[in-house]
């Protein structure tokens, strides 16, 4: 799902950003709330430059939160990487600074791929058709696992961040 926003795009660059770990929901520009096979229930939640993803009980209770932002009161930290084996949590995450005119290829190419896809949400905000913030689920992770990618597009500063979360089911 492609959703043009009308807020303004949040001025900041990928070292802004930080990861937290449970936390309550924070005010969101566009929700998208899924139920993938085996009543898996997700809720996709883009907060301007950054993203939550709330993964829900049958209940509807958040079992997990993530947050990709800047976080008030919390130093900017992005893990390349943090790996919790004992709670079934892994996240990986990137920055890539593509060459003069790649970073517009590649927001093209991820807004036509995402487009119409049932699982996904790409906000675009005004002022700059690559300021994109994107959501994905995998759909191809094996049974008994949750998984999503995340694109944020920072053309001010040439800087794409990518996430990618995987996460075992109880």
């Amino acid at each position: 799902m492609l959703v043009s926003l009308h807020t303004p795009y949040v001025d900041t660059c990928a070292a802004d950003l930080s990861l937290a770990l449970g936390g309550p929901e924070r005010p969101a520009l566009h929700v998208r709330d899924l139920t993938l096979p085996g009543d898996v229930r997700l809720r996709l939640r883009l907060l301007g430059a950054s993203h939550q993803v709330v993964l829900a009980e049958p209940d509807g209770a958040a079992a997990l939160t993530e947050t990709v932002a800047c976080l008030p009161g919390r130093p900017p930290h992005l893990p390349g990487a943090l790996h919790d084996e004992a709670g079934g949590y892994r996240f990986t995450a990137s920055v890539l600074r593509p060459a003069d005119g790649e970073l517009h290829t590649r927001i093209a190419g991820l807004r036509a791929d995402l487009a119409d896809d049932p699982y996904a949400l790409v906000g675009v905000f005004p002022g700059d058709p690559d300021a994109v913030t994107a959501l994905a689920v995998r759909t191809d992770l094996p049974h008994g696992s949750v998984g999503w990618r995340t694109w944020h597009a920072y053309p001010q500063t040439n800087e794409l961040v990518l996430t990618e979360t995987v996460v075992a089911l109880p």
